[in-house]
Parts: C-alpha cells; structure tokens; sequence
C-alpha cells in the first residue's frame, strides 16, 4: 500500500484550513491498519497522525508525517434482548449517521448527542458530550490496533479512564492506538434526559405530547442548527473550549459579582460554568479579526470565514483565554487538539 504525497488536508478538516501531509493513506478495514504497519517499517517510529472526521483539529501548518485516514465503516447489532441492543460500530462511520441510524429503530441512549460532528472513533478518544449525555453512558467496548505492541487490543469503560472530554487516548496512549470499532450498549426502553439547556423549552416549542427517541433527537438537532455553523459554510470545529470548573467559593463569588453567571454543580461540590457565557461577557461573541472570528450566536465557536490559518485562530484563541483569566480569575481550556 502506497502514501500519497505532498496531499492537501482541506478537505478533511472542519475548520477549512489549508495545510499538506507529506504522506497520505487511507485505510478501510482492520486488515489494511495492519499491512500499513508491517509494510511501511517508518511508520512505527515516523510522526502520525490518524484522522477520522477531523472535527476536533486545528491544523497550525503542513504535517511533515503521515496522515492515515480511517474509512472504517459498518453497522452491526451483535447482541440483542428485549431491553437492550449492542451495536458494534466501524470508527470511520460518521457519527451524526450512528445516531440516526439508532433513532429510526427507536433505540435510546445517544439521541441527545444528535448533530455532534466527526467520526464514531473519535467519540471514546473524546468521550463526547452534549445535553446531559456522554458517550461513556452507552459505551461498552472499543477495539484498537496497538502499534508498539502490534496486536489487536480491545478495552472496556474501565480501561478508558474517561473523564470531562477525556479518555486514555489523549494521554498515556496518545498516537499509540489506531482505533477499529466501538461498541455500544443502546436501550429499546429508554428514560429520557430533557432536563439540560433548551431541550424541554424545544420540545414545548414543538408540541411534543409523548416523549419518544425521535422528537428529543429532532430537539437536540433544531437547537444546535440554531447556534452552531455548518462547516460546510463556515469552516470551525464546533465548542473550541471546555466548560471549566471552579471551587463552591469561587463560584459563589463570582455568582455575587455577576448574577448572570451560568453554572451547574457537579458530583463533587464543584461548579462547572459555561464557557460561552465568560466567552461573550469577555466581549468576543461576533468578534472578526480577517477571516479568523468568534461566531455571532454562540461565543464558544471559533470559526474560519474563509482563508484564516490555523495560526491564526490559534492566537485568537489564546487572547480569548487571557481575557477570562483577567476577568473572572478562570482558565479555559481548549477542547479541540491543535496540530
């Protein structure tokens, strides 16, 4: 199997960044992530780079590695009871697909992460989350390709270690794995979470009477069309930064001082805020710098209005966060990996 050279990533980023890899391969299946390693000896060692969706990067200039994009794709339901189906899933299949393909059935568990961009991949490395959900909620099992120990490896919720948009690929098995598929547990009696952000005010809206796995989806897809740009108009890679989290003091302090201030309590006694919120108090909602700028109706997204570079909305972003700390005393911190 042969890399393509010197390959434009445009369209394989949502922000619409131009930026080459000096190498490029696709690969479909299992199979091939394994021939691509034993073939291409410089791979084990060379930079990588794997690429699902490409909805979580910004690309800061040309890849001087290579890039192996994942096309693995297919559906299939494994295991299947009169509560519950378990859905083992390719890790190119796009996301947004899953959900939709789980709502026409009627199976629970992922409808409120409708519309989240990227692939069924990057969702564990990521542990998604929109509306109340995670991914760890339905997650099962993943299978992966461990490069240093070329094997197959799978690993279970455990083995994760999943967190606030975290997982054990971004830290101690960071560019070690390339994963395959995921596999998640999906319920055909589902309880519904319509208790975060707009969803119940949507539904009302909508005139929802039954509650049902489809109008929370169709909820979920409306509010989202309705504050986050389409990459395939304006080029971004959705929340650029996570919500923080504060101490019950600090929280409180601030709430004091801006009433406003929006904040839910987490398991732990701890306030998590919203980051749009400190974002748009900072003054950056609508902000536009060339072609680099803060998206009008919803401040968490930096978006690309047509040739910004990755640089470019990289410095933004840091002067972003330096208006937070001088504010509100409150660091963010990036959600989407800068390459």
């Amino acid at each position: 199997m042969y890399p393509g050279q010197h390959i434009s990533l445009k369209p394989y980023n949502t922000f619409g960044i131009e930026a080459f890899a000096r190498y490029f391969i696709c690969f479909k299946s299992r199979e091939e992530v394994q021939e691509i390693f034993d073939d291409i000896k410089e791979l084990r060692v060379a930079e990588r780079l794997v690429l699902g969706g490409g909805s979580n990067i910004l690309l800061c200039g040309d890849f001087n590695g290579y890039v192996l994009k994942n096309e693995i794709g297919g559906i299939e339901a494994i295991h299947e009871d009169a509560n519950s189906v378990m859905l083992k899933v390719g890790a190119g299949v796009p996301w947004h697909q899953l959900v939709l393909y789980a709502v026409d059935r009627d199976w629970g568990g992922i409808e409120n992460l409708s519309l989240i961009p990227g692939s069924t991949g990057a969702a564990p490395m990521q542990n998604i989350g929109a509306y109340g959900t995670e991914l760890k909620d339905v997650f099962h099992s993943l299978e992966a390709y461990h490069i240093g120990e070329k094997r197959i490896v799978t690993f279970d919720k455990k083995d994760c270690k999943f967190g606030y948009r975290e997982s054990v690929f971004k830290h101690e098995l960071k560019n070690q794995c390339v994963l395959l598929s995921v596999t998640l547990c999906l319920k055909k009696n589902p309880e519904f979470n319509i208790a975060y952000g707009a969803i119940q005010q949507e539904l009302e809206k909508m005139k929802v009477e039954s509650l049902s796995v489809k109008n929370i989806s169709d909820a979920v897809i409306r509010i989202r069309s309705s504050k986050l740009p389409d990459p395939a108009k304006i080029g971004n890679a959705g929340s650029f930064f996570k919500n923080p989290s504060v101490n019950a003091g600090q929280f409180h302090d601030l709430k004091k001082q801006y009433p406003d201030l929006v904040g839910y309590e987490n398991t732990d006694g701890s306030y998590k805020l919203a980051a749009g919120w400190l974002i748009e108090a900072c003054g950056w909602k609508g902000y536009r710098n060339g072609d680099a700028g803060c998206y009008p109706l919803q401040a968490l997204v930096l978006v690309n209005y047509g040739n910004a570079s990755g640089k470019e909305l990289l410095s933004l972003s840091e002067e972003i966060k330096a208006s937070v700390i001088h504010k509100f005393s409150v660091m963010l911190e990036r959600e989407v990996n800068v390459i």
